[in-house]
């Protein structure tokens, strides 16, 4: 929209460097260009604005491929108007010189008139080609095609038009047809992954046997320690059985053999004794051999006094004195 300001009868028109201003004053071209600012009378006046800096289209249009499968195509075309006064003579660029708006929407035309042309290449190109190829290699010969279609065409080149450039974004199935071809591949997806998980937990099972094993061996180990222990332990204590008994035997060896001593000492002595006893009864009787009866009696009475108990008073009737002087003086007889 151009810049217009209003001052009394007149107006004041400022343009921009993309712009591409002719105005026109009782039918004959007074200024043309980009980048114009004039002023002017609006009820003699003729304003044609013409965009010249480039422009994206943006296509998506549906084909169908040789087996019969809906696709979208999703384009870009950039293009330019190369020739701003063949387009405006051809095409309704118009101002309103009051207020500087357009009377008409002249890229509509232009950007069907693109869309159409875009589209006719590449759905006869879809439509020789299976679903599966248009979704592989069809991009490339479809921008080729695109292009080609666009630059060569002559109704572009009579308005003006000039196609910088054509690519084709992408080219998609319907929807559910798209996952039923994606199915393949998230299956193919699906079983790595599952084989990761596998390998991964056939990884940690054989890791876990690993440890398990170790466990085991160290419990063996272990054990197997415990008995030599043990066994070691029982030879110890019956070497230290052996060695108390030895000890033992040796203590009471020793002591029978003090025993023996004792007893051997113990029956020297009482041989001793009983030789001496026996030499010195030998002598008494000896000596009591060549006694008189009465000493020898006398010496009973005085041994058998000693052995008889403690008498505490003696009663001596006459009877008993008169029989024993009777049988002393006997005796002395």
């Amino acid at each position: 929209m151009a810049d217009v300001t209003r001052l009394l009868f007149l107006r004041h028109f400022r343009g921009t460097p993309t712009v591409w201003i002719r105005y026109e004053k009782q039918g004959r071209p007074a200024k043309e260009g980009t980048g114009q600012s004039f002023w002017y009378r609006p009820l003699v006046a003729v304003l044609s604005e013409v965009p010249v800096d480039d422009r994206e289209l943006p296509l998506l249009f549906h084909a169908r491929t040789a087996d019969f499968a809906d696709v979208t195509v999703q384009a870009t075309v950039t293009y330019r108007i190369a020739d701003p006064a063949l387009a405006a003579a051809r095409l309704d660029f118009s101002v309103d010189p009051y207020r500087g708006r357009a009377r008409a929407r002249p890229l509509d035309q232009v950007a069907t008139l693109l869309t159409e042309l875009a589209q006719q290449p590449a759905i006869d190109l879809l439509a020789r080609l299976p679903l599966a190829e248009a979704l592989t290699v069809a991009v490339p010969q479809l921008r080729e095609a695109v292009a080609e279609a666009l630059s060569d065409d002559a109704r572009l080149a009579d308005i003006g038009v000039a196609v910088v450039s054509a690519r084709v974004v992408s080219v998609r199935p319907e929807p559910e047809l798209e996952r039923s071809l994606q199915t393949p591949t998230r299956e193919a997806v699906q079983q790595d992954a599952d084989k990761a998980t596998y390998a991964r937990r056939a990884q940690a099972v054989e890791q876990e046997r690993a440890i398990a094993e170790n466990e085991l061996q160290n419990k063996i180990e272990l054990a197997r320690r415990e008995q030599q222990l043990v066994e070691q332990k029982g030879a110890n204590d019956r070497r230290s059985a052996e060695l108390a008994a030895a000890a033992g035997l040796a203590a009471a060896q020793g002591e029978a053999e003090r025993e023996r001593t004792l007893a051997a000492a113990h029956a020297d002595k009482v041989r001793s004794v009983g030789a001496a006893e026996a030499e010195a009864e030998a002598a008494r009787m000896a000596a009591y051999r060549d006694l008189p009866p009465t000493v020898l009696q006398a010496l009973a009475l005085r041994e058998l006094a000693g052995q008889m108990p403690e008498i505490g008073q003696l009663t001596i009737t006459p009877d008993l004195l008169t029989g024993a002087l009777s049988r002393l003086a006997d005796g002395s007889r």
